[in-house]
């Protein structure tokens, strides 16, 4: 997945004004800095983008500094994902036409997107990056059409990735045959867990 042209928290003069960390109210400055053509390609890139991901995981980020969104950030790229600091009312029209239309609700506040063609990496960085920062509130999203609450989130979170899955898998193939039938016979909900993750990446692709 190709990462949109505008609106890297770091670095990116399209943020230079984002003053982290100052509650809720803070605004991105977005409006000062993008023309109306600027505007079109930044949701027309985000679209572009949702359109391929699997999961998309809404947060607040009030509160977080430059460095905490940026190591955020760098932890998303680093499993094939993406954290994007929105302008909500750009948000909400880069959603529309994608399976995350529904999802145009949670852009209120100071909000961030996780998104990834992988359907359980955004959620599972999130959930990890929150536990040690409180500050990053995690509102809710969508796995592919279906829309999920924060404990949705939470609970896509504890699959298994996709790298994982491959991991199991070859894993499996050189496998004793023992091992093999142990697995087959684990119980139906790991299973069913295993096929969900399998199936919705299907589905997006």
């Amino acid at each position: 997945m190709v990462a949109p042209r505008y609106g890297f928290v770091a670095g990116c003069p399209l943020y230079s004004s984002v003053s982290l960390g100052l509650g809720a109210g803070v605004t991105t400055g977005m409006e000062r800095t993008l023309d109306r053509k600027q505007k079109q390609d930044f949701i027309a890139d985000l679209n572009g983008a949702l359109g391929k991901a699997s999961t998309i995981v809404v947060t607040h980020y009030s509160g977080l500094t430059v460095a905490e969104i940026s190591k955020l950030r760098k932890q998303m790229r680093d499993v094939g994902a993406f954290f994007k600091v929105t302008k909500n009312t750009l948000a909400l029209r880069a959603v529309e036409g994608t399976d995350f239309e529904a999802v145009g609700p949670m852009f209120t506040g100071p909000t961030a997107i996780a998104y990834s063609e992988d359907p359980v990496a955004p959620a599972k960085v999130a959930m990890e990056f929150a536990k040690t920062n409180p500050k990053l509130v995690i509102i809710g999203g969508a796995f592919g059409t279906q829309m999920l609450d924060a404990d949705g989130v939470k609970a896509i979170a504890t699959l298994p990735s996709l790298d994982e899955l491959r991991g199991k898998l070859v894993g499996l193939l050189q496998a004793p045959a023992t091992k093999i039938a142990g697995v087959l016979q684990a119980p139906a909900g790991q299973v069913a867990r295993v096929l969900s993750a399998y199936a919705e990446k299907g589905e997006a692709a």
